[in-house]
Order: C-alpha cells, then structure tokens, then sequence
C-alpha cells in the first residue's frame, strides 16, 4: 500500500539467508567457469600456450624464466603455480594449466564478498555484488581464466590489498606486523606481474600512508619496504641486469609507439571499454543497447567519489571514527583506481587499434566495482524501503525507482552476456578437437619438427608436450617472432625436412598451395578437418 511502512524479513531469517544465498552464488560462480574448463572454453591460443610451456620447463627444472617467453614484461606467476599441477599429472594439459586461475577465480570471489561487508557493512548488497562478479561475459570469462600472463591473478590480489588496508588503517589489533609484510608482499608481487595495477596499488598505498603514517615510521615501515622488493625481486633483479625498465616494454608493446586518432581512443576507451571489459557485450562484439554502461559508468564514478569523500570527512559521533573514514578512503581510493585505469587506456593508442581485444586492459575495474555499486544500492534501499514518517518519501521514491532500474539492467546485461557466452562452448570443444586430431596425425605421421604461423606455432608444441616442435612463419614463408629461439634452433637442425602446418583456408595455406603448384610433386598434401599438413619429400 502506498504511504505504508514495508513488511521487514524476520530477525531469522535475515541473519541466515544472504549468507546462504551467498554461498550459492560462489559456488554457481565457480561452477560456471569450471563447466567451462571442462568443455575447452574459453578458446585458447599460442599466447597461453607459451605460459603452459613455461611451466612445462618450470617442472622439468629446465627453465625457471621471469617473463613471459620473448618480451621483458608480465611476469610468469600462472607458470610457476601451474608447474606443480603438471608434476603431479604427469604431465601438461590445458585445464591443469587453468586450475590455478579458477581458483584465483575463487580466491577473488570470497575477499570481494568480505571486503564489501567490511567497507559497508550490508549482506545484501555483498550478495548483490558476489552474483554480479558469479556471471561472466565472453571477454570476463576470457580474463579470468586463460592463463595468459597477468589478469586472473591481478583482481584477486588487488582486493587482497584493499582488505589488508581496512584492517592495517583502522588499527585493528593482532599480527598487525604479519598483515604489513603480507601488503607489501602482495603490492611488491602484482608491480612484477603486470604493472596494469599500479594504479590500484598507489591508491591503496596511500589509504594506509594518511592513516598510518607514523605507525611506518617504525618496525612496520621498515618491514614493509623489505617485502615490497622481495615480491618484486623477479623484476628488479631483471632490471639491474638488462638495464631496461619493463613498464617501458610494456608501454611499446600496448601500442605507445603506436599511432591512432584521438575520436578512435576515445570511442574504444570511453564507449567501447566500460561495457565490454566490466562484461555487458557478447563474443566478440558490442550491440548498441549494450553500450549503456558507457553513459553509467561515468556518473557512478562521480558519485562514488562525492559520497566516499562524505564519508571521509564526515562527522563520526554514532559510528567509530576509524572504521567510518577507512571505509571511506577505502571506497574513495578504489574509485580513483579505476578512473585512472581507465584514463591510462583511453589515451593509449591500443584503445583506438584494437578496442575489442584490448577491453582486457580493464580488468582491474572489477575490482572497484563495490564502490561503485554502493551509492546506486544506498539509493534504492532508502527509496523504497523508507519510513511513513519520511517528509522527503516521494523524491527518495523515485530516486529509488531509476537506482532499482540501473541495478536490475545491471543484473540483466551481465547475464544476457554469460547466457551468450556460455553458447559459444560447443564450438569451442569441437575447434579443441579438431586441434587434439591435428596433434596425433602429426604423432601417426611420425612429423616431429614443422613451421606454421604465430597463432598455431606454441599451441600445436604444448599440446604435443614438444613432442612436436615448431618455428613461426608468417604468410610469405618468412622467419616470424619465435617467443621460445631454441623451437627454431631444433627446427633447422632436423634431419628431415620440416613439414608445414597451416589452417584450412588461411593466408598462409593460400601461399603454400601456390609452392605446391609451382612445382609439382615437391610436397605431399594431408588434410584434416580444419587443417592442412605439408610434408616436403626427401
């Protein structure tokens, strides 16, 4: 009835039920990605096939490399948590390479559920925010679970920091010293990993610098700096040794040398970017009604930001001072994060290029998303479920009403999203198989060492366990990028002439089919479904 007080859950069963139904949404979330995993999806690629063979040799002890095969940045942490999987498998596949990530998953899941609760106190929004990161759209799904260097690992222990610092900057008492060397650590260990979340780390880092200043003047400071350098010791140790700073590869590798125009960043930063890498948008592709997000996001850092910074610097007399302003801090430094985030890759010519692909830059804005969710839920709770008495009750309605709408096709977007991507994992297993085919005529053939492109070149060796090893080649037949040299070292050296390996209507089976014709009988012809095989006679 209108005008009337709201019917409130009994006391029960409120204490019980977002709990119960938070459980659910974790295991549902992980679920989902473990279905996934189970069916080949998200398709994999060389890329995450060159971490796979990184710890191939990290188990073997053959190699204990830093960074990833072939570039000075993003460092090899999947590989080496992928390594003892492999030892105890016996070997390498793909979904051992992925177990890890999925529990990274996991492991992201649980502390953004506890660090909702702990910067605002309210079950159902944590519900709210868990079933939001539980469903996962095409290129969500993609970061979260392709071992490709840098993004599953970054959310889960991006929000770790932020958790630590809750506790650290409100003087929460016990192994206070233990949580300092565990911040640092973390802040030390995701500056080697991917430098993507520096931004995430300066934010927090001074939440805990304002707070607690003096606390690291002492033991603590000292602690801290310490295990800052022993995380990051891969990449500074590197560092000194190669004379080259890995943000600098990193920056010309993501297309800072790069040209693009200033209307094709913009559009692939600020339309593109907030709706495909936050999970609105299908495989692939952005549908006009899906770039909403992009007109929301904006405001909603706004307004996280102005009500973050009221909570700061607001009077404390019926909370406890310390947990009120850190909550806020918190909220604001997680909101500052993100606009830098996406500020840094708006202006970054890989936003213009490649806007589709590159969304994956903005992966860590998951991390922010309690805050930004917070302002819009306070919103709809106040408006709808308000007090008869309330004066202001009918603009706190509607206030309440359009916050309800955006929450709602918030919900909607993100799982008309998964339900599409969940679509894509036939095709996905039956590409898989068609590979698995392409792997063991090789085997039958007795084909040991071939050449092929980029994209087939470190798949078709992890898969083989290098059984079969590969040189890259671009589509005129020439030498490509080699991420691994020693492939292309062992290829020349064969005994026999390497064969050549090419999908099915590529640019590169075209060239070949050409050498064939040119000369006849040169060259003998296997054909898969999905593949072709050369084998140059002796």
């Amino acid at each position: 009835m209108s005008g009337s007080t709201p019917r409130a859950l009994p006391p029960a069963r409120r204490s019980w039920l977002p709990g119960v139904l938070t459980v659910l949404a974790v295991v549902a979330g992980v679920g989902y990605r473990l279905g996934l995993l189970l069916s080949d999806a998200p398709p994999t690629n060389s890329d995450e096939a060159t971490m796979g063979l990184a710890a191939l040799h990290i188990a073997r002890g053959q190699d204990f490399p830093i960074w990833f095969y072939g570039q000075q940045y993003m460092g090899t942490l999947e590989a080496y948590l992928a390594a003892p999987v492999f030892a105890l498998t016996g070997g390498p596949s793909l979904l051992g390479l992925r177990l890890p990530v999925l529990a990274l998953y996991a492991l992201f899941l649980l502390l953004t559920w506890r660090l909702t609760l702990r910067l605002t106190g309210d079950r159902w929004f944590g519900l709210l925010v868990v079933a939001l990161l539980a469903l996962g759209s095409d290129r969500v799904v993609k970061n979260q679970l392709i071992a490709g260097g840098g993004y599953p690992e970054m959310n889960a222990a991006g929000v770790a920091l932020a958790l630590l610092a809750v506790d650290l900057a409100a003087g929460r008492p016990g192994r206070r010293l233990a949580r300092w060397a565990a911040w640092g650590f973390l802040a030390g260990l995701l500056v080697w990993v991917d430098p993507l979340v520096l931004p995430y780390v300066a934010a927090i880092g001074a939440v805990l610098l304002g707070f607690r200043w003096r606390e690291l003047r002492g033991a603590a400071g000292g602690l801290l700096g310490v295990t800052v350098l022993v995380g990051a010791a891969p990449m500074l140790v590197h560092s000194l040794v190669a004379g080259q700073a890995p943000l600098d590869a990193m920056l010309s590798a993501g297309g800072a040398d790069a040209s693009a125009g200033w209307a094709d960043r913009l559009h692939g930063g600020l339309v593109l970017g907030p709706p495909l890498g936050l999970g609105f948008c299908g495989p692939g592709r952005c549908a006009t009604w899906q770039l909403w997000w992009a007109l929301a996001l904006p405001v909603l850092l706004a307004v996280a930001a102005v009500t973050a910074w009221r909570s700061l610097r607001a009077p404390t007399r019926a909370a406890p001072p310390a947990d009120t302003r850190v909550a806020g801090a918190v909220r604001l430094a997680l909101v500052l994060a993100a606009a830098a985030t996406l500020a840094a890759y708006t202006v970054s010519s890989a936003a213009g290029l490649t806007p589709v692909e590159s969304s994956r830059y903005l992966s860590c804005l998951l991390i922010s998303l309690p805050a930004l969710l917070w302002p819009v839920w306070t919103v709809a709770r106040r408006g709808l479920f308000r007090p008869a008495t309330d004066r202001r009750g009918p603009r706190r309605t509607v206030l309440g009403s359009v916050a309800l709408v955006l929450l709602v096709a918030t919900l909607g977007s993100t799982a008309h999203a998964t339900w599409r991507a969940a679509q894509t994992a036939p095709a996905t297993r039956a590409e898989e198989a068609r590979h698995a085919d392409l792997v063991a005529t090789l085997r039958q053939l007795g084909v040991r060492h071939v050449r092929a492109g980029y994209w087939t070149c470190n798949r078709l060796t992890f898969a083989s366990a290098e059984d079969v090893v590969c040189a890259v080649v671009d589509d005129e037949l020439l030498p490509g990028l080699d991420r691994y040299p020693a492939y292309r070292l062992a290829v020349q050296r064969s005994a026999a002439p390497p064969a050549w390996v090419a999908p099915a209507g590529s640019p590169l089976a075209a060239r070949l089919d050409e050498r064939m014709r040119a000369a006849p009988g040169g060259m003998d012809l296997v054909t898969l479904d999905g593949w072709r095989i050369y084998r140059p006679r002796a």
